[in-house]
């Protein structure tokens, strides 16, 4: 009926001027952001997982191909389809996805501070909280063999270290400040071995507890 290439800043206007339609996505990078945009104007929005749409990929990988195969996939009675999340969803998504990282991070500096120290002949036993209590320690202990400009840089690689915890703290307090004012979160907390982190990350991530059949499917 239609074969129109549209550049994205183009998109949302084509979009709002189509008659109330169909409209299905891959659930990739931005998805959800356009889902809640047609949505808005009317259209019926479906996403799906990518793997769910590849078998109807008839030829090499362009944007036409790919376009008749969400079409064609779309259209399937019994396709599954990934619900929209709201924005307060992405909002807490996004806090989960900042304090991982930082947590990566400040588990990379450890391990750097541990393996330094090592060629040094100090060690350290692995966790952080052996690393919080050993480092201030060290640069001040004249008997070691540490140069000054070790010294230095252990000092610095033990600020940045100290810089991640309170950032990490920081995001903690956010999504405890969040889970307050969430009766799914307060729900969740209920269950015996789910804590706060998880509990959010399932708020987060399940839009729509009714697009799953039953709890092993949700747990998959």
């Amino acid at each position: 009926m239609l074969r129109k290439k549209s550049s994205r800043n183009k998109l949302t206007g084509f979009i709002a001027n189509l008659p109330p339609c169909l409209i299905g996505l891959e659930a990739c990078g931005g998805a959800h952001h356009w889902a809640r945009t047609f949505t808005n104007f009317g259209h019926t929005v479906r996403m799906m997982a990518p793997q769910f749409v590849k078998p109807f990929v008839k030829s090499n990988k362009i944007d036409a191909v790919d376009a008749e195969a969400i079409c064609e996939a779309v259209q399937r009675p019994n396709m599954r389809f990934v619900p929209a999340k709201r924005i307060e969803q992405q909002d807490i998504q996004s806090v989960h996805c900042i304090r991982s990282l930082l947590v990566a991070k400040r588990t990379a500096q450890a391990n750097q501070i541990r393996g330094l120290l090592l060629e040094y002949g100090i060690i350290i036993s692995k966790g952080i909280a052996c690393i919080k209590t050993r480092i201030p320690e060290i640069p001040k202990d004249a008997e070691n063999t540490l140069t000054a400009l070790f010294r230095e840089l252990l000092v610095e690689l033990y600020e940045e270290m100290v810089h991640l915890d309170e950032r990490i703290a920081t995001l903690e307090q956010k999504l405890r400040a969040i889970s307050l004012q969430n009766k799914d979160c307060q729900r969740l907390l209920t269950i015996p071995g789910i804590g706060l982190l998880c509990a959010k990350v399932k708020v987060a991530a399940v839009s729509d507890i009714n697009a799953f059949k039953n709890g092993r499917e949700l747990a998959a």
